[in-house]
């Protein structure tokens, strides 16, 4: 992942707007971590540490988001999604479909997996999901409320 950084020595404003049109969110950090899909990342102050995690051969064969960005330290952290922010808290298990994810919190357990055999899921790009598991306490995942089809933005 490459990653612009901005600094003048007299302070100044940095604005920045998202790729795709949807909502642009706000965590403040402080010590904890947080998981952001491929595409959600926007900005973060100096404090954020990025590491990149892989999601899976599955996912990355199905072109799906096989990508995240594990974000942990303290400060300001700014994510985008695709159409509105929907938050869901995990009671039980829930199973959404990988193109609608944004991010979770790293306490929930969670597997990649098509919801087809493999050769639809390979075949097609469709039908890759996550399955999140409950979390001792309280834990949420973000998703958007439309999902993101790569092949329309490569001719941008």
């Amino acid at each position: 992942m490459f990653v612009g950084e901005f600094s003048h020595d007299t302070g100044g404003q940095d604005t920045f707007s998202p790729s795709v049109p949807g909502e642009i969110s706000h965590r403040k950090m402080s010590g904890d971590s947080f998981i952001l899909t491929r595409g959600s990342f926007m900005a973060c102050t100096p404090g954020i540490n990025l590491k990149t995690r892989f999601g899976g051969l599955k996912t990355m064969l199905s072109g799906e988001r096989a990508v995240f960005i594990e974000c942990s330290g303290e400060g300001d952290l700014f994510f985008n999604t695709f159409g509105a922010l929907i938050e869901k808290d995990i009671n039980g298990s829930f199973t959404v479909d990988t193109g609608h994810m944004v991010a979770w919190e790293p306490s929930l357990t969670y597997s990649i997996r098509g919801l087809g055999g493999l050769k639809s899921t390979l075949l097609s790009g469709e039908g890759v999901a996550m399955r999140f598991f409950q979390a001792p306490g309280i834990s949420s995942c973000l998703l958007d409320s439309d999902a993101l089809n790569s092949s329309v933005w490569t001719t941008r």
